[in-house]
């Protein structure tokens, strides 16, 4: 029992895990309660779990396993996170569940997999059962099997996959084991539940018996369709529906709808495996199938017969099998083999279906031929094979080849063909049979119906009705009105014998389908209100509805008369059909009829001599006519009255009018036939030109048009007018015709007949009717498109010329409604879609008007096989004759013969220039063929696609242009079909992935429907999500939203399943978010297209292919939507009639121009820029702008840009761009935030408009730039780095223009974009411009870049000054003049700017170019006065801008340029000189003065004159004292930003980057008020300096090339900075331990640099950074230093590399730090100090430290310990609190030693006294050590860096020990060290006891005089100034100068003729006055050559004079001034 009390107390997951198998019982036990007990599926528990359930599914021992088993249902069935395991579960139920005797293993095991389908993981329990059926254990297999059975008949074939248990299936019937053979038979009953007869194919080949007893067990199944009764977790609402079905007694027709859509889901051919045949033919087959002898044909085609026999075959190219057999068919003469071939045929078109579709076309027209074969077995076979063919391809592909076979004089063939169109039409659906389509084959058909043969009869009968029983009536009526009522009856019982393909119900599907989009109208409604109901579903259809509603009701309901089924225009002519024929009357009949209408006397004079009597007989007429009902006027009747004698001839004009008016009057009220009008006509046009009765003439006819139709009297008025000779007639003729067609629309009119009369009347004499024709060719050009041009391209090119001026003028005007004729009346049932349709009818009509002619016979077998040679030359010429055969026939009809498969294999020939010669051969023939070349799509088109793989570009590009030449006549569905762009997409090629996705984002958006085949390419899009290629990835998630558009979000993640785990996650991520992106469909296009009913908008029709397919065009549609918003209104409410339409939306679109031009648009910019980052459009990149820039920046632009402002900026005439311009700089005030809104797009817009030609818009944009950047520097905006880079370049390239005026704005607007852009960005972009070819540009740029230089000082120079300026100095050597010129000036700039250090940057320059540059130097030095001048000048201008360049954020503070400000001012300030001396960063600052006990740093006294009179001869530049910058005025509104910036510049690589930063920070940090704009900021400053410490250190230092002044200079810049900053304890508090160990690193570094040394300044360097480690430790934050020094020592002591004097020197530090603790104590956080040192210690415990070579740091230590204890007490243990286990702890055990010790000693002497515990002496330390502790000292004195502190040592030690000998120390040494020695013990003490001061001298350094002047600097501490303020006594000072002159050698009793030199300039061993006034030489000249203000060396006098200097320099002054006037001329004649 004691091992089980161990597992019993461990947590489930762990006893499930247990090796004993009773603790795994109980832990699955309790595991299984826990599982049930969870309620959150969610929760956390689950995931502890996840890895062990497949463990619970595999426990070896078989009980456990059983309750794993359990507890694993349980998981599954509960846990959120299940799914994670299926595959790994699954696969352990299979192998160790499934082998199990005990069948409650085997039931739990299914279980299991069925839990793991119902939370969707079907796939992967399929993919593991699958696998399990390869086991070699039969057990497994059959509960596989089973397992698979049950979940299909329990989640049905929607959910469990069927293809691959299909395709194991007979595999498993051929098992040896009976158990799996008796499994599979029950899985196949239960697949044949499912899907049926599907199944029968795939199981054909098994044993026959086998099948035998399936087939019985099939017959038993019920008929009724299973439905699923266990449902996966996202089917919940189906689960409830089903189980209510369930509780309300049966399924009556419960689950109906899934039922019917599981079974017709699967089809019997997706099951099946595709066989390769191609490989099988025998390998004579080719040589067979010609041979002579026709068995050995036969054999050939029999051979193909076995393989074409399987029912599915692989894709391939059968190109070849399929033109041997179409040749049999064609050609041969044996019957039998046609049939065979025929047979041969159909299998393949059986077993490819659509892949067959792309030879469809080839074989089509060859077996319609062929059905003049009389033999039923040859017509059978050849039926077969054009049915099988017609199921691979459309009606619409085979239209052409149908049409033109129907015109064959064989009756078989016409019958045969009539027949195949009625089976055709029964597999068609009323979608798929268009009424375009419809229409097109009725008309064929029609022709036929009077055949004399009866079989031909019959089958037109049939093939008629059929289109009936299809369509429905409502779609062929209007086709059939001219058929008699005998043969419509005949039609009308042959539709009712039809039986469709999916049975007759479809007939009353088609109706009901039908009627949909009439908006389920009640039959009873009324035409009118009908209609509203469309208007107000309509959309923005305004002016087609609007003119739809108008007019009275009563035709329509007259025109529905027999059928109401008629539509639109359709209706009104079939009613009227019947007058039509009216039969032409006798005159006797006529007067008859007149007589009994008209008076009496009216007949009598109608022919009288009289013309009074005629005029009052007429007016008798017309009164008359007036009065007469409708249906009793006799119209041809009263006509041929009115064309009795004199009739037409009438002289009389008054009569004549009267005339026509009655003409027009009759066809107005009565019912006009055409018969009656044919009598007036004639006489009308004769009329027509009648200066008096022209008008009249033309309302007659206006009316007599609205009574026959505008097309018929359209077509008779036009050849009468033209069979005369007036043109007065012809011009008035077509006049009359221009405004009719307005009136009445486009509809119906035939445009061949009118092109020809038109033709004829430009080629007339008299320019009136040339005129006239051309007006017409306007108002036709209006409803037809550009396609109309192509009539007339060869006119002469002056009429040519006028056309198109004309047809320029009608562009992107809308065709106004109609107002007159029957398309303006509502008919009862109009269908807006079928109005569409009826448009764009109107449109493909004009191009199937174009005269095609036939190429066939020009594409001979020798042309072909020449494109197929194998010389690439002759295949080249092959080309060149089929390109030219094209351009000769411009149009041409479908039939191109051998021209297709000899084109397609030139697509894959390897020379890329024929491919491409090929690609532009394709395109012309698309031109050429129009919409004929859909055919073709598939044999054609889809290698056009393929070629989108191409590696070159070029290529691939002239592919992407052919396919959208191709698709733009024919439409996508063509392409979209079928697998073939599928199988496109699977090829992993990722050129053609992403050309092909992207052309797909590009088409997709623009259809409205799609063929449902798109849903195969779904799965390769998602491979394309996780190609390698990040291209193809970003198309294709580009394109994923357009594929959602149409297959929706359902479908999409549905096809995900089949993913893995990891991709589907990361596909359904990328699929959630285009859901949010996903765009709309496209409205209709007769929603979309805001013209009339009627006029076709067939522009877009030609462009875009058949409307069906998609709306007419993507930019239509989005512009009519916005319409449609604009309007607001619904179209309800648009005026009824027709005219006011247009007008209201003219005004509407001037009321839109009153509002803002830009809209803001919420963090548009910044998504605009994310997108851009993020590639999701394009970068804004390109040599010259492609269409696609400019399509993306419409779409941007359309949210937030006025929509007529776009239209102006995107117009095609540059006017518009004017426009544009005038309207944005009107706005441009008013709107300046939703101008800063859209400025990204401004400016890109912009840039399109740099490369336009013409100069006027090229001016305004500048003119507008210059307008805007003032604009934005006024708003303080500052340009985001997205708007320069695509904005900056192209302005660059403007630079270069040859005219002058826009050079100057170019650079003017480059002046101001300083303003809102940084100079140094600028600086770039400028100098990417020098790189142009052009010379002009690069002259231009390299002066604006010495503008900018001039301007901004060398820190504008990107990256490097080195670098930009050997870039400038290339272009000396340049070929052009101006760019020479211009680089030498800009160089010389630079010069004066920056002195000769220039050469040093610029580099080596050939000898030409150096001599250029030094001769234009020399030049420009001659005129200083005068560049000065400019440079004055020119500053205002630009200081100004270098402020506002400081403004990084908009409205943000000032930024980086302060420093390039001062420089600026500094660098052009020469003019006006004052005498102050730099002083940013000399050491001797007056401030350090102030600071307690530190050095006054002052110069001496001779510096008080002035020294003008020395400077100005020499021209050295003085500015002024480092005066506040007007910049840091405002610096108390700082922003971190600033501060940021420049502290970074502080680490640059640059030297003068750097100094000019830490100038900035100087000239803050010296103003009290501004300096806390640095607090929080102390950190990142400190480790910027010691980066650049380390970079000095490290690089600087060892770069040979580099100036070390320039080194010192930077380190005078940093030491200069730090003592300011350690000034300011608020500051210096701030900084941290971490950065104060390293800064202190850093700095002892520096100390110890022994290159620094060698340095003409480095022992005034190291003296400095004595002063400032002093200033850091005495003035940062006690705690953080000490704990720096004590890890700085630590990490010194560990570094092997680290030398001793660095630990020496850190040590120093803490002794100081020691000195100082009893005043800082109480500052101190003595836990962190503690916690420090007991680190210290572990790391270097006792043991180790006394190994140490030195004894300082265990003494350094003990100091430390021993000082804290004294101070502190035994508190001190009170402070351990931060140390863990300090009982541990050395530390702990040490401080209690003090203390004992101490307690002990409370006698004796204490340390108190001790400043330093190296120079501690124990008092009973023996003689010897004593004298080892003098010599110590005295080594100490005589060293040069320890003499203060071995001074400061003796004195203690002679203090202490009085009695102490030090003779014997002295005797050996010279007089001079001995009287050095006295007199420095003498000062220590004045100094000490004398002023009763504790002094806080510390031996770090000697030479601490950092500024050593005579002023009382104490050594080390430069402390002298007393913090008391008392007076120090004259004596000190001179006694303390005694030693200074002494150790430097000068000689004391002349002291009175010297003045006290600035020791600063003097080096400690360096020589008498000579050296100083090196010194101060090389100074000056230092000062000259730079010109900057950063020296740190105080030449002036202004800022040295303090009070404790006074009084010892006043008694000298005159000797001091002479002395100092001697070595300044010294100085002057030395430059000389």
């Amino acid at each position: 029992m004691g091992d089980d009390s161990e597992w019993m107390k461990l947590p489930i997951d762990q006893k499930c895990e247990h090796k004993l198998w009773k603790a795994r019982l109980n832990g699955y036990e309790e595991a299984l309660k826990l599982f049930e007990k969870i309620d959150d599926e969610k929760s956390p528990e689950w995931s502890k779990y996840l890895g062990l359930i497949k463990k619970f599914v595999i426990d070896s021992n078989a009980v456990v396993q059983l309750k794993g088993l359990e507890a694993a249902l349980a998981y599954v069935e509960n846990a959120h996170v299940a799914g994670k395991t299926t595959g790994e579960v699954v696969s352990g139920v299979v192998n160790k569940v499934f082998n199990q005797p005990k069948a409650k293993a085997k039931e739990l095991g299914i279980d299991i997999c069925l839990m793991f389908i119902e939370i969707e993981k079907g796939e992967v329990v399929q993919e593991e059962l699958l696998k399990g059926l390869d086991n070699k254990n039969p057990k497994i297999i059959v509960a596989c099997i089973e397992t698979l059975r049950r979940a299909l008949s329990e989640f049905g074939s929607k959910i469990i996959s069927l293809k691959p248990i299909i395709k194991v299936l007979p595999k498993l019937f051929e098992s040896r084991e009976k158990a799996v053979r008796d499994e599979a038979k029950l899985l196949a009953v239960e697949i044949y539940r499912w899907i049926r007869d599907a199944l029968r194919p795939p199981l054909q080949n098994i044993n026959s018996v086998q099948l035998k007893e399936l087939e019985e067990e099939w017959i038993k199944l019920p008929s009724s369709a299973p439905k699923q009764t266990r449902f996966l977790r996202s089917q919940q609402e189906m689960k409830a529906k089903f189980e209510q079905q369930q509780a309300a007694g049966g399924d009556a027709d419960g689950g109906g709808d899934d039922g019917e859509e599981a079974v017709p889901q699967v089809d019997a051919y997706e099951l099946l495996e595709a066989v390769e045949i191609l490989s099988k033919l025998p390998k004579d087959f080719y040589d067979k199938i010609e041979a002579k002898k026709w068995q050995e044909r036969k054999e050939a085609l029999e051979s193909v017969e076995m393989l074409v026999k399987n029912p599915k075959l692989e894709a391939g190219d059968y190109t070849d099998l399929v033109k041997v057999l179409k040749k049999v068919v064609g050609k041969d003469t044996n019957v039998m083999l046609v049939a065979l071939a025929a047979k041969c045929l159909a299998g393949l078109a059986a077993g490819l279906r659509k892949k067959f579709g792309q030879y469809a076309g080839h074989v089509v027209p060859t077996i319609l031929e062929k059905f003049k074969e009389k033999k039923p077995q040859v017509v059978q076979a050849l039926q077969e094979a054009i049915d099988a063919i017609f199921l691979t391809t459309t009606l619409q592909n085979l239209s052409e080849d149908i049409f033109a076979v129907m015109d064959n004089k064989n009756p078989t063939i016409k019958q045969q063909t009539s027949l195949f169109i009625a089976r055709s039409f029964r597999q068609c659906t009323p979608s798929t049979l268009s009424k375009s389509l419809l229409k097109s084959f009725c008309a064929a058909l029609l022709k036929h119906i009077n055949d004399p043969a009866p079989e031909v009869r019959d089958a037109v009968f049939e093939a008629l009705g059929t289109a009936l029983k299809v369509a429905g009536e409502k779609a062929v009526n209007p086709f059939l009105t001219d058929v008699d009522k005998l043969k419509l009856d005949r039609i009308k019982e042959c539709a009712e014998k039809v039986e469709l393909a999916g049975g007759s119900k479809a007939g009353g599907g088609a109706d009901r389908k039908e009627s949909k989009p009439v908006s389920g109208k009640v039959p009873a409604m009324s035409g009118a209100a009908g209609d509203k109901e469309n208007l107000a579903k309509s959309g923005p259809q305004k002016k087609a509805a609007a003119a739809k509603a108008g007019g009275p009701p009563k035709k329509g309901k007259q025109a529905g008369g027999g059928s109401v089924g008629n539509a639109g225009t359709k209706g009104k002519k079939g009613a009227e059909v019947k007058e039509i024929f009216e039969a032409e009357l006798s005159i006797e009949a006529c007067e008859e009829k007149a007589s009994a209408v008209l008076p009496a006397a009216c007949l009598q004079q109608l022919d009288s001599g009289n013309w009074k009597e005629r005029l009052a007989c007429m007016e008798e007429f017309q009164k008359a006519v007036e009065l007469m009902d409708r249906t009793e006027m006799p119209c041809q009747a009263l006509v041929r009255m009115l064309a009795k004698k004199p009739g037409w001839k009438e002289t009389n004009f008054q009569v004549m009018q009267i005339k026509l008016r009655i003409v027009a009057l009759v066809a107005q009220k009565g019912t006009f036939s055409k018969t009656s009008a044919q009598i007036v006509l004639d006489g009308l046009i004769d009329k027509i030109g009648d200066v008096k009765c022209g008008n009249n003439a033309k309302e007659a006819l206006t009316a007599i048009a609205e009574a026959c139709q505008l097309p018929w009297t359209a077509e008779q008025v036009m050849s009468m007018a033209f069979s005369q000779k007036n043109p007065k007639n012809q011009s008035e003729t077509l006049n009359w015709l221009s405004n009719a067609i307005k009136e009445f629309g486009f509809s119906g009119l035939n445009v061949k007949a009118f092109i020809s009369n038109v033709k004829t009347a430009l080629a007339a004499t008299n320019p009136a009717v040339r005129i006239s024709a051309i007006t017409l060719l306007g108002v036709m050009y209006l409803y037809v498109g550009p396609s109309l041009r192509m009539f007339f391209e060869d006119e002469k090119p002056a009429l040519l010329s006028q056309i198109d001026a004309e047809f320029e003028k009608m562009q992107g005007q809308t065709p106004p409604a109609p107002t007159r004729g029957n398309s303006r009346h509502p008919v009862g049932s109009g269908d807006d879609g079928e109005e569409g349709e009826e448009q764009e009818d109107a449109g493909n009509d004009v191009v199937d008007l174009l005269p095609r002619s036939d190429i066939a016979d020009k594409i001979t077998s020798d042309l072909v096989s020449k494109i197929g040679d194998k010389n690439w030359k002759i295949r080249k010429e092959g080309l060149d004759e089929v390109a030219s055969i094209i351009n000769e026939a411009k149009f041409i009809q479908p039939n191109i013969g051998e021209l297709a498969p000899a084109l397609k294999s030139r697509l894959n020939d390897s020379n890329k220039i024929l491919v491409q010669q090929t690609l532009s051969i394709l395109q012309q023939l698309a031109t050429a063929m129009g919409p004929n070349i859909k055919q073709h799509v598939k044999n054609l088109g889809i290698p056009i696609i393929t070629i989108l793989g191409d590696s070159k570009s070029n290529v691939r590009t002239a592919s992407l242009a052919t396919v959208n030449a191709w698709v733009e006549q024919t439409g996508m569905k063509e392409w979209l079909e079928g697998e073939d762009l599928s199988e496109e997409l699977k090829k992993e090629n990722p050129f053609l992935r992403q050309e092909l996705l992207g052309w797909l984002a590009d088409k997709l958006p623009t259809l409205r429907t799609v063929p449902s085949d798109l849903v195969i390419c779904v799965p390769h899009l998602y491979s394309c999500l996780e190609d390698r290629n990040g291209d193809v990835r970003k198309k294709a998630q580009d394109a994923l939203p357009f594929f959602m558009m149409h297959l929706g979000f359902d479908k999409m993640a549905k096809a995900t399943g089949k993913l893995k785990p990891a991709s589907k996650d990361q596909v359904l991520a990328m699929l959630e978010k285009a859901k949010a992106n996903m765009p709309a469909k496209p409205a209709p296009p007769t929603k979309t297209s805001s013209r009339a009913v009627g006029a076709a908008p067939a522009k877009c029709q030609t462009a875009s292919g058949s409307s069906e397919d998609f709306a007419s065009s993507a930019t239509e549609t989005k512009s009519d939507a916005k319409k449609a918003k604009a309007g607001g209104t619904a179209p309800k409410t648009k005026g009824i009639q027709g005219k006011k339409v247009p007008s209201k939306s003219n005004l509407k679109e001037d009321d839109d121009r009153s509002g803002p031009i830009f809209i803001i648009v919420p963090n548009g910019k910044e998504q605009r820029m994310k997108d851009e980052k993020g590639l999701k459009v394009l970068k804004w990149n390109f040599t010259t702008p492609r269409d696609e820039y400019i399509e993306q920046l419409k779409t941007q632009m359309s949210s937030c840009v006025a929509k007529w402002l776009q239209d102006e900026m995107f117009h095609a005439d540059f006017q518009h761009h004017n426009k544009a311009f005038a309207v944005m700089v009107e706005h441009l005030e008013s709107e300046k935030d939703g101008v800063i809104s859209c400025l990204d797009l401004i400016l890109k817009w912009l840039t399109l408009r740099f490369f336009d030609t013409n100069t006027s818009v090229l001016m305004k944009a500048l003119e507008y730039l210059k307008l805007l950047f003032a604009m934005l520097n006024q708003e303080e905006y500052h340009l985001t780095e997205n708007e320069a880079t695509s904005f900056i370049p192209y302005l660059v390239l403007k630079v270069g223009e040859p005219k002058d005026v826009i050079r100057r704005d170019v650079r003017a607007i480059l002046n101001r974009m300083c303003l809102v852009y940084p100079a140094s960005k600028m600086f770039t972009f400028i100098m990417e411009g020098t790189k142009s070819k052009n010379s002009k540009q690069r002259a231009e740029c390299l002066e604006e870049l010495g503008c900018l230089v001039e301007s901004y000082g060398m820190n504008v120079c990107q990256p490097t000054p080195g670098k930009a300026l050997k870039e400038m100095a290339i272009h000396i050597g340049d070929r052009d003049n101006t760019v020479r010129n211009a680089a030498l000036n800009t160089i010389v700039t630079v010069y004066n700017v920056h002195g000769d250090q220039v050469f040093k940057l610029i580099g080596n320059l050939s000898e030409k170019d150096m001599s250029m540059l030094e001769e234009r130097i020399k030049r420009s030095a001659k005129k200083p006065n005068a560049t000065l001048a400019r440079q004055v000048e020119e500053k205002p201008q630009r200081v100004q801008s270098a402020s506002a360049n400081a403004n990084m954020l908009r409205k943000g503070p000032v930024e980086d340029m302060s420093s390039k400000l001062n420089q600026a001012r500094n660098m052009s300030g020469h003019s006006d000189m004052t005498h102050a001396v730099p002083r940013e960063f000399q050491l001797d600052l007056d401030e350090i003065e102030n600071d307690n006990g530190t050095v006054r740093c002052e110069m001496p006294a001779l510096v008080q004159h002035k020294l003008d009179d020395i400077f100005e001869p020499v021209l050295i530049p003085e500015p002024k004292i480092r005066a506040v910058s007007p910049h840091f005025d405002d610096m108390h509104s700082n922003t971190a930003s600033t501060i940021n910036f420049v502290i970074s510049q502080v680490a640059s690589g640059d030297i003068n980057t750097s100094v000019q930063a830490l100038a900035q920070i100087d000239e803050v940090l010296r103003q009290e008020d501004k300096a806390e704009a640095m607090s929080g900021h102390i950190d990142q400053f400190l480790i910027a300096t010691f980066m650049q410490l380390r970079l000095i250190y490290n690089t600087h230092m060892a770069d040979e090339k580099l100036d070390k002044d320039e080194i010192v200079k930077l380190y005078s810049c940093i030491i200069g900075n730090m003592i300011s900053l350690f000034q300011i304890e608020n500051l210096a508090r701030e900084a941290s331990a971490g950065v104060l160990k390293d800064l202190m690193h850093g700095l002892i570094t520096l100390m110890l640099d022994s290159r620094i040394e060698d340095l003409e300044e480095g022992q005034q360097v190291i003296r400095s950074v004595n002063l400032l480690v002093i200033k850091v430790l005495e003035k940062s934050d006690q705690t953080n230093i000490l704990s720096a020094l004590l890890v700085l020592l630590q990490d010194s002591l560990l570094a092997t590399a680290s030398s001793p004097k660095f630990s020496e020197l850190v040590m120093k530090c803490l002794w100081r730090m020691v000195k100082l603790l009893p005043e800082t104590i109480n500052t101190v956080n003595l836990d962190r100090i503690m916690l420090d040192i007991h680190i210290f210690m572990k790391v270097f415990p006792k043991e180790k430290l006394k190994q140490c070579k030195s004894e300082f740091p265990i003494r350094t230590l003990k100091t430390l310990i021993h000082t804290l204890y004294k101070l502190k007490g035994p508190k001190i243990l009170d402070h351990l609190t931060m140390i863990d286990n300090k009982n541990e702890s050395e530390l702990e055990a040490h401080l209690c030693r003090v203390m004992k010790h101490s307690l002990d000693q409370t006698g004796s002497k204490s340390d108190k006294g001790t400043e330093k515990g190296a120079s501690r002496i124990d008092e009973k330390s023996p003689k010897a050590k004593v004298n080892d502790i003098l010599a110590e000292i005295f080594k100490k004195i005589g060293s040069k860096e320890n003499t203060k502190e071995g001074l400061a040592e003796l004195y203690e030690y002679k203090k202490k020990y009085s009695d102490a000998d030090i003779e014997p120390f002295l005797k050996n040494s010279s007089q001079f060290f001995q009287s050095y020695v006295e007199r420095g013990l003498r000062l220590i003490e004045m100094e000490r006891e004398g002023k009763g001061r504790i002094p806080s001298c510390t031996g770090i350094s000697p030479q601490m005089e950092v500024s050593c002047i005579p002023t009382p600097t104490n050594t080390v501490s430069s402390s002298i100034g007393n913090t008391n303020g008392e007076e120090v006594g004259p004596s000190v000072y001179l006694e303390r100068l005694k030693i200074l002159r002494q150790r430097c050698g000068l000689d004391n009793a002349k002291q009175e003729d010297r003045a006290p030199l600035t020791s600063q300039l003097s080096k400690p061993s360096a020589p008498t006055v000579a050296s100083s006034t090196d010194m101060l030489h090389s100074k000056l000249s230092q000062l000259r050559e730079s010109r900057e203000q950063y020296q740190h060396i105080d030449l002036d006098s202004n800022q040295t004079h303090s009070s404790g200097t006074g009084n010892t320099t006043s008694s000298s002054t005159a000797s001091n001034i002479d002395d100092l006037k001697k070595r300044l001329e010294r100085i002057k004649s030395s430059r000389k």
